[in-house]
């Protein structure tokens, strides 16, 4: 027997506005740098909302992007990120809106601009809003080891 087949929505924009988003350059001890995405929710605050439709949330984006569990190898999943002078955004699966990345730094960008890669990665666990690098790299450590985060290496389109 076979496990069903799960369909879970792509969110809206309400949903993507609650998401925290942090944004780094990685280069220590690595071969070529990498920027990264992380991708979280604030915890559950908005009317109706639960520790479970915020899951869901995310998982209808882990699904519309085609992420992997942290702990597979990271797949390729297209290009999905769209940079406009100073702003970027995410095509993270909804058909008419996109995520806009807060400002992630001219650095961050020469490197996504010059083709270098970008991992994404979404976090199922709250984030709290406004976390310094130190309780990023905490979370991170966290969800990747529980099972709870999932990832893909993504570039900019339309160059």
């Amino acid at each position: 027997m076979t496990d069903p087949v799960v369909f879970r929505a792509v969110p809206g924009p309400g949903f993507a506005a609650g998401c925290t988003v942090s944004t780094w350059l990685q280069r220590g001890g690595l071969d070529v740098p990498v920027a990264h995405v992380l991708i979280g929710h604030a915890p559950s605050r908005r009317p109706g909302e639960t520790a479970e439709s915020v899951e869901t949330g995310l998982l209808g984006m882990v699904d519309a992007m085609r992420l992997h569990p942290a702990a597979d190898r990271v797949p390729n999943v297209g290009d999905r990120l769209v940079v406009r002078g100073p702003y970027v955004a995410l095509d993270y699966g909804h058909p008419q809106f996109f995520l806009r990345l807060p400002a992630p730094g001219a650095e961050w960008c020469q490197h996504v601009a010059a083709d270098g890669p970008v991992c994404l990665t979404i976090g199922l666990d709250p984030v709290p809003p406004g976390a310094g690098p130190d309780a990023v790299e905490a979370y991170l450590a966290r969800v990747v080891a529980t099972g709870r985060a999932y990832m893909g290496a993504t570039s900019v389109r339309n160059r």
